[in-house]
Parts: structure tokens; C-alpha cells; sequence
């Protein structure tokens, strides 16, 4: 089990979903709020646009490395090295997951795109994970 495991459980517990959560860890290291952002993330619940859309933990993963390195402001720049991080994210999930489940998207892993505890918090856990080795190993400080 992880450090953060427990949070995953306790933002569950509350209702939210895996996009949502993935997302809401990351605000809650920088010690920050942003509930525009958090429910914008709910479009991503349960794949998008439907179940047969790509896994929620996922994309919520891939939201999390735009929000630290994405474009925010008229005087700002993508960071050079997001198009690279958010391939190695997707190249990830699939190594790992596609031919576990038959494939990425939210029906694929869980039966009618149906939330299955065990299996969404395993993905909601290691898709934050990732992202977070991600963040690091191209120089983000994820607390910051």
C-alpha cells in the first residue's frame, strides 16, 4: 500500500471519482484548492464520452501532468517536455494494463463501466503514482 492509498479511499468515500481524485491528490500536496478543476474532471469519469472512452485514472493522470506543465496564462508556455511526459504516461498504461483488461478504455477494465472498487483504486493508485515519477523525473516538484 502506498502513502497516499489512504486519501484514495477517503476522496472515494466522498464521492468522487477516479479523474477526480487522481487530480485532487496532486492539489492537496501543493497544499492547494481548485474546485472549478476538480469538477471539470468529473467529465472524465467513467471514460469519455461514455464507458467505452478511456480509462478515468488514466486521463485523470494525464490532466495532472497538464496542470503542472500545460500553458495557464497568456504570458506562459507549454513546457517543452509535456508532449514527451504525457506519451511515456499512455505508453505505460498500456504496457501495463491493455492486455490485463483487453484494453484502456473504462469498459474494458470494469464490467459496464460499472466502478469497481478494487480494481479503479489499484488504477486510480498506480496512474498518480506514475504521473508523480513522471513529474519528478523531468524536473517538477510536485509540491510545488
Amino acid at each position: 500500500m502506498n502513502e497516499y492509498d489512504f486519501n484514495i479511499l477517503r476522496l472515494a468515500g466522498q464521492g468522487y471519482c477516479c479523474a477526480q481524485i487522481v487530480v485532487q491528490l496532486a492539489l492537496e500536496l501543493q497544499g492547494k484548492e481548485n474546485r472549478g478543476l476538480v469538477r471539470a474532471m468529473s467529465a472524465l469519469c467513467h471514460g469519455f464520452p461514455d464507458n467505452r472512452g478511456t480509462c478515468g485514472a488514466l486521463t485523470g493522470a494525464a490532466c495532472l501532468l497538464g496542470n503542472y506543465a500545460g500553458k495557464g496564462a497568456p504570458e506562459e508556455e507549454e513546457h517543452e517536455r509535456l508532449a514527451l511526459m504525457l506519451a511515456e504516461l499512455g505508453e505505460w498504461f498500456e504496457r501495463q494494463y491493455a492486455s490485463l483488461y483487453g484494453g484502456i478504455s473504462c469498459s474494458d477494465i470494469v464490467d459496464d463501466g460499472k466502478p469497481d472498487t478494487t480494481v479503479c483504486g489499484g488504477l486510480v493508485s498506480a496512474c498518480y503514482g506514475q504521473a508523480m515519477t513522471i513529474l519528478v523525473e523531468n524536473g517538477f516538484d510536485p509540491e510545488d
